[in-house]
C-alpha cells in the first residue's frame, strides 16, 4: 500500500498538506513539471484552437481561434489575482480563502512537496486555462464574444474553482477519497455539461439540424488533434508531480486509451458507413484521452485498453444520440465526448483501480484500495455532485450574462454575416 502517494495524488498536492520546511527542491520533479506545463498550454494554443478552428465554418475560424486566446489570457489573469487562492487555499471543504491573492507570501524557496509553489501554481493554471476553452465547441458560431469573455470569467470563478477545491484542494471530495488523478470531474465532466447547458440556452444554429455544416478544414483539425494528443502527455503524466514510474505508467496509459478509441470509433463508422472518416479517428483519440483522464494514475495499460474501447464506442453513440434525437446542437460535441468520456473514465477509475483484476488490475496511488464497491460508490457521488453543480451554476450564470450583455446571441443577420466579420472585421481567408 502507499498511503503518501495516495494522499498526495488526491489532494494535488496541497500546499498545507506537505510542509515546506521540511522538503528540499527536487530538480529532476521541477524540470519535468515545468516540461509538462508548457505541454498543457501548447493543449490549448494552439492544439485546441486549431482542432476547434478547423470543424467550424470558414466564416468562424479566427472567432473561435479569439475565443482560445482571449480565454487564455482572461483566465491567467483571474488565476494570479484570486482563483489559484479559492481552488487552493486553505479554507475549508466547500472553497479556499483569499491567503493567496496575487501569490501573497509565495517566493522562490516556497515549495509544495518538492517543486516551486509558483510552478505548482502554473501549472493548475494552465487546467484553470483549457477548461474554460474546451466549452467553445458548444456555443460556436453563435455566442456574441462579450457574452463569451463575461460567461468564462465568472464560470470559472464560481464553477471551476470551487469544483477544483473540493477534489484536489483539500474539499470535501477529496477528503472523502475521490480518484481523479487529472481532471475527469475537474475538467470534463465540468467542461461537457457546461457546453450542453450553453448549447440548450442558446439554441441550434440557424439550418440546424437540417442544413449540413462540414469541417472547413479537416488538415487543420487534424493538426490540433495531434498537438492535443501529444500535450496529453503534460496534463495527465505531469498530474502525478514527479518525474517517477507513476508518471511514465501514466503516460503509457493515456497513449493507450487515445489509441484504442481512434481505432474503436473509426471501426464503427467503416461498418456502419463504409468507410472510416478522418474527422472520427481524431474525434475517437479524443475521447479515449478525456475518458483515461481520470482513471490515468490509478490504472495499468490493460485497464487504459480497456477505458480507450468503451470510450471510442460510448462516446460515439453519445454523439449520433445528442444530435439525431434530442437535437441538441452541442456544435463540436464536448458533452458527448468529454462529458460522458469524463463520468465513464471516474467510475471505471473506481473499478480499474482493484488489483484482483488479472490484466486489468490497478497500478499506482490506488494499489491500497479496500472495497471496489465502497471506492464505486464515491465516485458516484463525485461524478453526480460534479453535474449538478455545473449544470446548475452553468444555467445561471448564462442568463445573468445575457442580462448583462443585451442577449448571449448575435442577430441573425450577423450569424450568416460569420463572426470573424461580426465580433473582429477580419477575414481567415482573402478570397
Amino acid at each position: 500500500m502507499r498511503k503518501p502517494l495516495l494522499i498526495a495524488s488526491l489532494s494535488g498536492l496541497l500546499p498545507g498538506l506537505v510542509q515546506a520546511e521540511e522538503a528540499a527542491l527536487n530538480s529532476a520533479n521541477t524540470a519535468w513539471i515545468l516540461t509538462a506545463t508548457a505541454l498543457v498550454l501548447f493543449m490549448t494554443l494552439p492544439g485546441l484552437a486549431l482542432f476547434y478552428g478547423g470543424l467550424v465554418r470558414t466564416k468562424n475560424v479566427l472567432s473561435v481561434l479569439m475565443q482560445c486566446f482571449a480565454i487564455a489570457g482572461a483566465a491567467s489573469i483571474i488565476w494570479l489575482v484570486f482563483g489559484y487562492s479559492l481552488a487552493f487555499g486553505e479554507g475549508n471543504g466547500w472553497i479556499g480563502d483569499f491567503s493567496k491573492v496575487m501569490l501573497a507570501g509565495v517566493g522562490r524557496e516556497s515549495l509544495v512537496g518538492d517543486i516551486p509553489e509558483s510552478l505548482f501554481m502554473l501549472f493548475q493554471m494552465t487546467f484553470a486555462i483549457i477548461t474554460p476553452a474546451l466549452i467553445i465547441g458548444g456555443y460556436a458560431e453563435r455566442m456574441k464574444f462579450s457574452a463569451m469573455l463575461l460567461f468564462s470569467c465568472i464560470w470559472l470563478v464560481l464553477v471551476y474553482a470551487p469544483i477544483t477545491h473540493w477534489v484536489w484542494g483539500g474539499g470535501w471530495l477529496q477528503q472523502l477519497g475521490l480518484f481523479d488523478f487529472a481532471g475527469g470531474v475537474v475538467v470534463h465532466i465540468t467542461a461537457g455539461v457546461a457546453s450542453l447547458v450553453a448549447a440548450v440556452v442558446l439554441g441550434p444554429r440557424n439550418g440546424f439540424p437540417t442544413t449540413a455544416m462540414p469541417p472547413h478544414n479537416l488538415p487543420m483539425t487534424v493538426t490540433g488533434a495531434g498537438m492535443l494528443w501529444v500535450g496529453w502527455f503534460g496534463f495527465n503524466g505531469g498530474s502525478a508531480l514527479a518525474a517517477n514510474g507513476d508518471a511514465a505508467m501514466a503516460m503509457l496509459a493515456t497513449h493507450i486509451s487515445a489509441a484504442a478509441g481512434a481505432m474503436t470509433w473509426s471501426v464503427i463508422e467503416w461498418k456502419r458507413f463504409g468507410k472510416p472518416s478522418v474527422l472520427g479517428a481524431v474525434t475517437g483519440m479524443v475521447a479515449g484521452l478525456g475518458t483515461i483522464t481520470p482513471a490515468s494514475g490509478f490504472v495499468g495499460p490493460g485497464g487504459a485498453l480497456l477505458i480507450g474501447l468503451l470510450a471510442g464506442g460510448v462516446c460515439f453513440t453519445a454523439t449520433q444520440y445528442i444530435k439525431r434525437v434530442l437535437k441538441i446542437d452541442d456544435s463540436l460535441d464536448v458533452f458527448p465526448v468529454h462529458g460522458i468520456g469524463g463520468i465513464m473514465g471516474t467510475l471505471l477509475a473506481g473499478v480499474l483501480s482493484s488489483t484482483e483484476l488479472g490484466v486489468f488490475s490497478g497500478y499506482g496511488f490506488a494499489d491500497g484500495i479496500d472495497s471496489m464497491g465502497g471506492q464505486v460508490s464515491v465516485q458516484l457521488i463525485g461524478v453526480g455532485v460534479g453535474v449538478l453543480f455545473t449544470a446548475v451554476g452553468t444555467y445561471l450564470i448564462m442568463k445573468l450574462v445575457g442580462v448583462l450583455t443585451g442577449g448571449l446571441r448575435v442577430t441573425d443577420e450577423q450569424e450568416v454575416e460569420g463572426l470573424d466579420t461580426v465580433s473582429h472585421e477580419e477575414s481567415a481567408y482573402n478570397d
